[in-house]
């Protein structure tokens, strides 16, 4: 056999085991096809509400893991003049969200959400359970976003006027901003915000 034909016979080889480890793949399941479709949103809806609610949680936390005597700490070390307690920024919120998905629903929102809004929420519990409702609010209200309605116009004192889509994204930068204020406001106290604590950040 000249080396030619052995070469020949080699490349021959190769080509077969290589059709046999193609055909040997396993293909995917439907399980893993299935699971691979249901890891992204499937909705307009879905797109934001995935991260409203991740905000919400820790916010949430935030707001639980300040000692209820500390709610009406402001912050003494560096320029605060006119600044919200820590309470008083739990109730603006609170309200703000009511306020972002009444004027998504075409509602009037309150007049007063800059001063935590007529809600009289005063005590840890009370602004915890304020805070909650609101979220609640916003979630059943952004269930309703549709690739239809989501350029309506949106009128409001509050970010408006907008698209509902647009209420929406600013419904949860907001809660984004106040959480990061927050975090200041917890650790000047000697809390480690809960979402730091659990995926153990470190400062370097």
């Amino acid at each position: 056999m000249t080396l030619f034909r052995v070469a020949a016979l080699l490349i021959m080889c190769g080509i077969a085991l290589s059709a046999v480890g193609k055909s040997a793949k396993p293909q995917d399941s439907p399980a893993k096809k299935s699971a691979q479709q249901d890891d992204i949103p499937k909705s307009i809806a879905e797109s934001v509400s995935g991260t409203l609610q991740f905000a919400e949680g820790n916010f949430i936390g935030l707001a639980e893991a300040m000692p209820e005597d500390k709610y009406s700490y402001i912050p003494t070390v560096g320029k605060y003049d006119g600044v919200r307690s820590f309470g008083e920024q739990v109730k603006h919120v609170a309200c703000a969200q009511f306020a972002f998905f009444n004027e998504f629903e075409g509602k009037k929102p309150p007049d007063d959400c800059e001063k935590g809004g007529h809600d009289p929420a005063k005590s840890k519990a009370e602004l915890i359970k304020y805070l909650k409702d609101s979220f609640d609010y916003s979630n059943r209200v952004l269930a309703t976003l549709t690739a239809n309605n989501a350029l309506d116009r949106v009128e409001g004192r509050y970010a408006g006027p907008n698209t509902k889509l647009g209420i929406s994204v600013i419904a949860v930068w907001h809660i984004t901003d106040h959480y990061g204020q927050l975090v200041e406001y917890l650790r000047l106290n000697g809390v480690v915000p809960p979402f730091t604590q659990k995926y153990g950040v470190k400062i370097r």
